[in-house]
């Protein structure tokens, strides 16, 4: 596979931090990293490494084998100004597969280059190239419903939780922020007590502004459970709604809510956009039409991140029984891609992350969210792209898919069973859902049976209850572990970290 031929970045702009390293002089007055640091889109050589400063300042990296740097390598990035919000990304390459690596940021004051300020170290572990156990977390859904930093409860323990899991990277589903959803100070809960969260400006009203956006990203890093995860823990960033507004569609006009002064969803998603890339440890820029793209973590696995969001049509009672571009859900391009990749891939595993589940009913009023239209007959509406792609996966002989998402706000392990559904010219295959991180607790959703989903598992609130906080303990997320021998052991984990259900997957040959 060859991942990054269409990605072109360079020393872009991102950074943060909070530790300092004692191997370094400390500059009181030198540039500072409130917001922590970031490594992610790692492969079996290279990685992204991401910083915020305070101030103007040049971002400067070190990598290393060892955790006392004896053997470092530096590496002088980009000057982070104004036009980035002071923060920068810089790729680190010539890496050893299957290697821990060691790195450091720290930024140069740019009037007094004399002036460093203290360094922040994190550490993250590179794809291997050969057949090696793989252990990764996904989830989705951070700081939703007006439920943010409470850190009276202990701020946003799950992050805690999955960090002493020691995965070798996370998969964030979606929804990494939520844009429209303003944070108050304090909310009433129904046995009496009061929720407190942290509360800042650009958190109090819905995202219309580029600073607002960024404000979003800010806000979540402010929780120190997450900067000490980003430290250990390298991130693969997916998007989906609430990055922009609840829902939302490229030709969508916000005439109905009152919230919002910029109306149209166009503008809102490309400020959206850039404030994502400058916020998230990937080699997306904010110039970069695409945000789905693959990673290989050798002759086990590769990745596939998709995006659901930005080619689809428009949100409609999904119905249409020819395609067309309002059926549109991951866009031409992105089909005709994922399925060419599907098939050249010749790892054991292809796992397919998804900002949104297949088989589950996602409304939006009167109209559909998702692919799935409640309906269980033939394929109709956005229904048809997904048989074009599992038609062509039996086609071409791909075997061993998985998919991964988020986006409902509880747990499932689902199986799609061609021989109880509606259209059965694919071969079966497994989906597994977990969030919220921590959001709104929702669900159980409506299925649609047109590719035949069966549940295997679900923990959803009980009696029709909805927007549950995070102290209710129904927070998710799913470990994900591919042994040397292939087989993949799949643990639906709550907010504890105990696991509620398990799956294993032995591969077809």
């Amino acid at each position: 596979m060859t991942p990054w031929s269409h990605l072109g970045l360079g020393a872009a702009a991102l950074c943060a931090a909070l530790a300092t390293s004692p191997s370094l002089p400390l500059a009181a007055d030198g540039p500072g990293q409130p917001y922590g640091i970031m490594s992610g889109d790692v492969t079996a050589d290279s990685a992204v490494i991401w910083g915020r400063a305070d101030r103007s300042a040049r971002m400067i990296v070190e990598w290393a084998t060892a955790e006392d740097f004896a053997d470092a390598t530096r590496v002088v990035g980009p000057a982070v100004l104004e036009d980035s919000d002071h923060t920068g990304k810089v790729i680190v390459s010539g890496l050893s597969s299957g290697s821990l690596i060691h790195y450091r940021v720290r930024f140069q004051d740019l009037e007094d280059q004399t002036v460093e300020g203290a360094a922040v170290t994190g550490s993250f572990k590179t794809a291997p190239v050969e057949a090696a156990p793989i252990r990764f977390v996904w989830s989705g859904d951070t700081a939703g419903q007006g439920w943010g930093i409470n850190r009276a409860w202990g701020g946003m323990k799950i992050y805690e939780v999955m960090r002493q899991a020691e995965p070798d990277f996370f998969i964030h589903s979606g929804d990494y922020i939520y844009a429209d959803g303003p944070i108050k100070a304090e909310v009433p809960l129904p046995d009496g007590s009061t929720w407190t969260n942290v509360v800042i400006p650009e958190k109090e009203k819905v995202a219309e502004t580029l600073d607002e956006f960024r404000g979003n990203y800010r806000y979540n890093l402010m929780d120190e459970n997450l900067r000490a995860f980003h430290a250990e823990v390298p991130v693969f960033a997916q998007w989906d709604d609430h990055e922009t507004t609840n829902n939302w569609y490229p030709q969508e006009m916000l005439t109905g809510d009152d919230r919002y002064e910029v109306k149209s969803a166009a503008l809102l998603s490309a400020r959206a956009k850039q404030a994502f890339a400058e916020y998230t440890p990937s080699r997306i820029t904010s110039t970069d039409e695409r945000v789905y793209r693959s990673f290989s973590f050798g002759p086990l696995m590769d990745v596939f991140f998709i995006d659901m969001r930005t080619y689809r049509g428009p949100n409609t009672a999904n119905m249409q029984e020819d395609p067309s571009d309002e059926t549109a859900f991951l866009g031409a391009g992105q089909v005709a891609w994922l399925k060419r990749a599907l098939a050249e891939s010749e790892a054991t595993w292809k796992v397919i992350a998804s900002d949104m589940p297949i088989g589950l009913v996602v409304r939006d009023g009167d109209m559909f969210e998702n692919m799935a239209n409640a309906d269980d007959g033939a394929p109709k509406g956005r229904e048809l792209e997904m048989a074009d792609i599992l038609s062509t996966i039996k086609a071409e002989g791909v075997q061993n898919v998985v998919w991964f998402t988020a986006d409902v706000h509880y747990t499932a392990a689902h199986y799609y069973n061609p021989e109880t559904a509606g259209f059965q010219d694919f071969t079966g295959f497994w989906e597994f859902v977990s969030g919220p991180l921590n959001a709104g607790t929702f669900g159980p959703n409506d299925k649609d049976r047109t590719f035949g989903i069966e549940v295997d598992f679900e923990k959803a609130p009980e009696d029709g209850q909805v927007n549950l906080p995070p102290s209710a303990g129904l927070q998710f997320f799913g470990q994900v572990d591919v042994a040397a021998d292939g087989t993949m052991t799949v643990r639906l984990k709550d907010l504890t970290g105990a696991t509620l259900h398990t799956v294993t997957l032995t591969p077809d040959a």
